[in-house]
């Protein structure tokens, strides 16, 4: 024979454990990184610009920040490879400008002190192996970058005198600028990770 429980008895054990299962927190999904990169572009000049190069290595980024500095460094090195090439086949004629053939020397330049920097980064002491060689290193890796953006700075500054063709002017400095955000938010997080590393 089978008891049957009491309405008020049911209604009792009901109204005990409803709260318990209403506050349990659902659970997160998994993190890609996304959420990551989108608070570390906060601290960049050009966040949207940031998110929207990054975001698609998120998967490999995860929550790195030195992985993140780097896939930073290696995509404005590629964009400014990229750049010198197109400057080079559109303008680089028999006789280039006094004032092109100076921007492909300070382009050559940036792409150098981008790779000076990415080599350190990959060299990286451990923040908690020995602080003075990593601050040592971070001061290098700023050090190529700053450089970097100042050869792109000294590029589009040449063009501010050069009225023969604005066309040219208008090409290779917009195209400049790109380069320069990219290279100013690489910065950024190489910033946001030597101090995160030193703090933590």
């Amino acid at each position: 024979m089978v008891t049957m429980m009491r309405p008020t008895l049911l209604i009792l054990l009901f109204s005990t454990f409803l709260p318990q299962i209403l506050t349990v927190d659902p659970p997160l999904p998994p993190s890609n990184g996304s959420d990551f990169i989108r608070l570390a572009c906060n601290t960049t000049l050009y966040p949207d610009l940031c998110f929207s190069t990054l975001s698609s290595f998120a998967n490999s980024i995860q929550n790195d920040s030195n992985r993140l500095a780097r896939v930073a460094i290696s995509l404005t090195l590629h964009n400014t490879l990229q750049l010198l090439s197109y400057l080079q086949n559109a303008y680089n004629r028999d006789h280039p400008t006094p004032v092109l053939r100076d921007c492909f020397e300070n382009l050559k330049d940036a792409v150098d002190g981008m790779r000076g920097s990415m080599k350190q980064m990959k060299e990286l002491v451990s923040a908690s192996g020995s602080i003075e060689s990593f601050r040592f290193q971070m001061s290098n890796v700023k050090t190529w970058l700053s450089a970097a953006l100042t050869d792109e700075y000294t590029c589009t500054d040449g063009f501010k005198d050069v009225h023969e063709d604005d066309s040219i002017k208008d090409d290779v400095c917009s195209r400049v600028d790109d380069v320069k955000k990219l290279t100013s938010n690489a910065l950024a997080l190489v910033n946001r990770y030597a101090d995160e590393s030193i703090i933590n």
